[in-house]
């Protein structure tokens, strides 16, 4: 809980109880204003993908901030824009934008955004995101194109499988 609070923002710890046994048995906590409270079941019930952390992230600079302390000291990325943390708790960690347009008002849109979103890690997310955002300008989508080709070339081939060639 200590390293949760540690991350976040007008984080902090509320409350600790202990069992007869003298171990921690339940803690009340916040992060970034969100209050929590956590129970210890014991080692036979261990973290698993069923339930996971999600933050959503104004820009890079946040989302590369917290990917990199979940996944330091022993975490593990995941596809998209997950990971897991020393502890074993899963994260989303997920560019605000994203949210917005695979919740936009355009169903197709949504759903192609949808379906390429979930082969991403979070940088090919804001790849994917700011070549979204100018899809109607055919110039500057040749000119971005160019520039991922360079620089991220399984990302536009990602792009063409699963989008189609005629919105690149």
């Amino acid at each position: 809980m200590n390293f949760y609070v540690s991350l976040f923002k007008n984080s902090k710890v509320n409350n600790v109880s202990r069992g007869p046994d003298g171990k921690t048995f339940t803690v009340s906590f916040e992060l970034d204003g969100q209050e929590f409270m956590a129970l210890n079941a014991g080692p036979q019930f261990k973290f698993n993908e069923s339930i996971a952390m999600f933050v959503n992230c104004e820009d890079q600079a946040e989302v590369d901030y917290f990917w990199n302390k979940l996944t330091a000291d022993g975490g593990e990325e995941s596809m998209c824009s997950w990971c897991k943390d020393k502890y074993g708790l899963w994260w989303q960690i997920v560019p605000k934008q994203l949210g917005d347009y695979i919740g936009g008002p355009d169903p197709v849109k949504a759903r192609r955004g949808m379906q390429a979103m979930l082969q991403m890690n979070p940088l090919e997310k804001l790849q994917f995101i700011n070549l979204m955002m100018y899809e109607k300008d055919k110039r500057l989508i040749r000119i971005l194109r160019m520039i991922l080709i360079i620089t991220s070339f399984h990302f536009i081939y990602f792009l063409e499988l699963r989008i189609g060639k005629e919105t690149i």
